[in-house]
């Protein structure tokens, strides 16, 4: 596989395209409350990707019935209540260029256990992202995850390899 290089104008484009992705999962944010259910989240976040001019990039994806992997608690991928985790996979494509990011949401109180989970997984992307520069390869960045996580007993998705 070869990897292009991109002019500032598609820098411009895929820059702006994950900003458009960062105010979807803000949206979402303030409407995760018990109650809601994931069928709802998903309505409110397709209307607000539509509204914006773009499409959701993962509705009809290989047959994928919505535009959000939303999972709660220990699901890995794709009736909220008090104490859940609910991660949110979104996409959306802008012009062409498409925008992925995936979020966790503490519901209300949830575990320590929990929390910790959420500490952990975000600093392990920090982990990764220190090695994201010119000469690197993706390997590197995976392993920087995994040594970290590894470190609190965690392990990492391998079934959805490049995910």
């Amino acid at each position: 596989m070869s990897v292009s290089i991109k002019s500032e104008h598609e820098i411009e484009l895929m820059r702006h395209a994950g900003h458009l992705l960062e105010k979807v999962h803000d949206e979402l944010a303030s409407h995760i409350r018990p109650g809601i259910s994931t069928k709802e989240l998903d309505r409110i976040g397709e209307d607000m990707i539509r509204s914006m001019g773009c499409t959701p990039n993962f509705l009809n994806y290989e047959g994928f019935p919505a535009s959000f992997c939303i999972s709660l608690n220990d699901e890995v991928v794709h009736g909220i209540q008090e104490g859940d985790l609910v991660k949110i996979d979104a996409g959306l494509i802008y012009k062409g260029y498409h925008s992925d990011a995936a979020r966790t949401y503490a519901v209300g109180e949830v575990s320590p256990e929990a929390r910790q989970l959420m500490e952990v997984t975000k600093q392990s992307f920090f982990e990764g992202i220190k090695f994201a520069k010119a000469g690197n390869h993706l390997n590197d960045i995976s392993k920087a995850i995994g040594a970290y996580a590894a470190k609190f007993n965690y392990g990492i998705v391998r079934d959805l390899v490049g995910h």
